[in-house]
Parts: C-alpha cells; structure tokens; sequence
C-alpha cells in the first residue's frame, strides 16, 4: 500500500466528523461571500423591481477615486500600528504568564486578561469614550493627584483609535503567544544560560524563534479585523476615524449602495491576501 493509499484510507473514518465543519463554512462563509461576489458586479440590487446588470463600475470606482486609495493605505497603516502595540504589550505580558507566574497569580491575571472577551464591543468602546474625554475619568483622577491643573482630552483623535483597538485585540496576542511560550521546555533556557548566554542572547536566539508561530498567528488574528474596522474608528475618532472600513459601512448602512460596498470589501480582502503571501517567505526564514 502506497503512502497516498494509506492517507486516503486514514481520511474516510474522520469524514462524518469533518462533514459539521465543512457545512457550516459553506452556509456561514462561502454562501455569504458568493452572494457579495456578485453583488459587486451589479448596478443596483434586484430588490423592488428594480432593473440591474453586470457591470465593473464599481471596481473601477475604487481606482478612479483618490480617497478610496488613501483611506486605504490609512487603514494598512493603522493595521499594522494597533499590531505592533499589540506586540509590545502582550509579548511579555504573555512570557510573565507563561514562565514567571504560578498558581492563583497566573489565574487572577489571565481573568484580567481575557476579560475584554466576556463584554460587548460598544460597552468596550463607550467606556473608553469616558475615559478620554476632557472631565473624564483620567482628566479628572490626574487633576486629583498633581499639584497643577492638566486637561487630558484624547477623544475624537488618532490616539483614542488605537487605544480603543489595542485593547480589544490585545488578548489574541497574549493568547497565541502564551500557548506558544508555555510549549517551550524551561530546561533549554536553563541550558543557555548555563553555557554563558545572557538573557538578551536568550529572548533573541532562543525565546523568539520558538515563538514566532505564536507571534504571527497573533499577528494575523489583529492585523486582518483592524483593517476594516469601523465602529473603533467611528466613535472614538470622530471626523478623524475615517477609514476604509467605516466607508464600506457606509455604502452598506448609510448610502445602501450595496454593489459598491461589496466591492470595496473584495478589494480589501484581496489586498491583505496579498500582504499575507507576500509576508509568509519572510515568516517562515524568521522561523528556521
């Protein structure tokens, strides 16, 4: 029996296990994107009698208009900067859980960490909206704590965005990288140090590049949502969260033109798959 033969043979038992799975990415992923594939290639949608045909003006919209490409690269930029924060943040946030903290410690923080998961993203948002704007509750604890009178208003800016999207996916970093971390065996950071590597020799030759999947899957769960956010952008931003993400809900909410929103999102989907392939050489060398 050849090794084909034998994976093959090894499939068909786990197939009425897979079957579950692979309906419900049909129903809930692949019906829905085939439905807006084609909206996006329509005039106007089919409802009400209205008369509609297949057209590319909507894909040739984004390239004929300015404002969709720098709302774009706008959206890529801040992508990749609420990641980088991310990374900062819960890289070590993650190596204290995985390999400093122990017992009820360990617990009590990785409570605190999960915690953004168990309530709703507006609650999130607007409680964050308090916070930073001008006589809320930092303006209003710092003013109680310094000698002299400060005004902290971050409300309707670039930061508060970032601060809104670092801490609702900050806990996919620390997730990700924690698994990855708590995989790596003590005895070999105990091994490097007793060969004479210092602990900056240890993080770069050895803690890294163990958790590099972790780092990347991390990296991939918070990059691709921020992307197209909206409702971060929208309320904390102000006339200054105008991204790509809050354009396509408008085409959807505010304008109703389906079509050209449905087009937009494709592009969007397109251009961070590219930004993925391109990224995976560069990924995998880092991870040897």
């Amino acid at each position: 029996m050849t090794s084909a033969q034998a994976a093959r043979k090894g499939i068909r038992p786990a197939l009425p296990l897979l079957a579950p799975a692979y309906l419900w990415l049909t129903v809930a992923i692949f019906l829905p994107l085939s439905a807006m594939a084609f909206f996006s290639f329509m005039t106007d949608l089919p409802m009400a009698g209205r008369e509609w045909s297949l057209t590319l003006k909507n894909y040739a919209a984004f390239f004929s208009t300015s404002l969709y490409l720098t709302l774009l690269w706008s959206s890529l930029r801040l992508g990749l900067e609420v990641t980088a924060w991310c990374l900062v943040i819960g890289f070590p946030a993650a190596y204290v859980l995985a390999k400093v903290l122990k017992g009820r410690a360990r617990e009590a923080i990785f409570l605190l960490v999960i915690l953004p998961f168990w309530s709703n993203g507006l609650v999130r948002i607007f409680s964050w909206a308090m916070v930073l704007r001008e006589g809320g509750i930092l303006d209003t604890a710092l003013n109680a704590v310094l000698p002299f009178t400060v005004s902290i208003d971050l409300m309707y800016s670039y930061p508060a965005v970032i601060i809104g999207l670092v801490h609702s996916y900050v806990p996919y970093m620390v997730l990700t990288c924690y698994l990855t971390l708590q995989a790596i065996d003590d005895s070999l950071i105990e091994a490097a140090r007793s060969l004479g590597a210092s602990r900056r020799q240890v993080l770069r030759r050895l803690i890294l590049p163990l958790a590099m999947p972790g780092i990347v899957a991390g990296a991939v769960l918070i990059f691709v949502p921020v992307v197209g956010s909206f409702m971060e952008p929208r309320i904390l931003g102000g006339r200054t969260g105008t991204f790509y993400g809050t354009v396509i809900e408008d085409q959807f909410v505010a304008v109703f033109n389906w079509p050209l929103g449905a087009a937009l999102s494709f592009i969007l989907l397109a251009v961070v798959l590219l930004i993925l392939a391109a990224s995976a050489p560069i990924l995998r060398r880092a991870q040897q």
